[in-house]
């Protein structure tokens, strides 16, 4: 564990559909660098040769997860965090954070530099933005599905309820931002 002074890093968790990627987008278009939880599972679907797709995704994750330890992701992303800062990155994105064992980990590597932020949304409208999108839409089957998945066997209740911070994502995007910077004044991400 090395200790960066002044690194401060925002951790976004929520369900599928909460609005964590707008959240994200937010500050990665004002030039802050993130790292992305779901990219780790991406990349290495792709040296496995795995194609994308929902029901491919879902497998992989539980298999990689068996195979490397619940903290597989969390170690790849703790050492992208540790390239950042040591190449003067003080201010990081961390999307996607998915599951308990994730959440301990780096609270851990980065005691008092990480606050986990969740955004949440009425279920209802996630599951139509889900419906609706028009990346990768989602039926209500396997957004109920998902969220199932990502509750009992990730265990992604737990840094949603632990969370630092709560972002309610309504549908205005202006109310969303306005959360958002107020969070990142709060814990001196942004001044």
């Amino acid at each position: 564990m090395t200790h960066y002074p002044n690194l401060q890093i925002l951790a976004f968790v929520g369900l599928s559909g909460s609005g964590k990627t707008t959240a994200v987008e937010h500050f990665t278009h004002k030039g802050f660098p993130k790292v992305y939880f779901g990219g780790i599972i991406y990349q290495a679907m792709e040296q496995a040769g795995i194609a994308k797709g929902e029901e491919n995704e879902h497998t992989f994750r539980v298999d990689i997860r068996k195979r490397e330890g619940e903290d597989f992701i969390v170690k790849r992303i703790i050492r992208q965090v540790n390239d950042l800062a040591e190449s003067g990155q003080h201010r990081i994105i961390a999307d996607g954070l998915y599951s308990w064992p994730e959440y301990l980990a780096l609270k851990h590597a980065f005691p008092g530099q990480v606050s986990v932020v969740a955004v949440t949304a009425p279920k209802a409208k996630r599951y139509h933005w889900l419906e609706n999108r028009p990346s990768r839409p989602q039926t209500h089957e396997i957004t109920t599905e998902r969220d199932r998945h990502e509750i009992e066997d990730i265990q992604k209740g737990g840094p949603i309820a632990a969370a630092d911070y709560f972002v309610m994502n309504n549908g205005s995007f202006d109310h969303l931002y306005e959360q958002l910077e107020a969070v990142a004044h709060d814990v001196g991400f942004t001044e």
